[in-house]
């Protein structure tokens, strides 16, 4: 591999880390205005006894929208759930082994469901499913989840990549 290679190589692998960050944390924000809003909807059901009307419907689409903005950041940093009892005696290259297989599933993981979650986006919008309270097209919330998954899998070909190099050195 050349300098060049390299600087490329860094430089989208560094490109892909800051989207991956950038992504996690406009998660953590629309965890933070569904919080907000609720704050603000259960305030009103007490003083005027009236909550802001579908709040539970955003609440919904919120959590999965932020909840699929996360995972690309957890495979990126390796926290994802381990189950440390099986490879707490083995060795530095059946670690890494064991993180490129998790790695491979990550990928295969990502693929399949970005697959089938764009056939059920297609769905949802032939079908003009909303939600029932405002009227919310369902098949917008598929956006933001497909594009999570598009980065779960580049975070999985990250982590895969470095896994493959750990496994070579042992």
């Amino acid at each position: 591999m050349t300098a060049h290679d390299a600087t490329l190589r860094a430089g989208l692998s560094g490109l892909a880390r800051i989207v991956i960050e950038v992504w996690a944390l406009l998660g953590g924000c629309v965890l933070l205005a569904l919080v907000l809003m609720n704050v603000g909807s259960v305030v009103a059901s007490a003083l005027i006894s009236t909550p802001f009307p579908g709040d539970f419907e955003m609440t919904q689409v919120g959590v999965a929208v932020a909840a699929f903005s996360f995972l690309p950041y957890c495979q990126m940093t390796g926290a994802n759930v381990t189950a440390d009892i099986f490879t707490s005696g083995v060795s530095k290259r059946w670690e890494a082994i064991f993180a490129l297989a998790a790695s491979l599933l990550a990928l295969g993981f990502a693929l399949l469901l970005a697959w089938r979650m764009w056939y059920g986006m297609l769905d949802q919008r032939a079908y003009d499913y909303t939600t029932t309270i405002l009227q919310f097209p369902h098949w917008v919330a598929f956006i933001p989840i497909l594009i999570s998954l598009m980065l779960l899998a580049v975070a999985a070909l990250m982590t895969l990549s470095k896994a493959a190099g750990d496994a070579k050195r042992g």
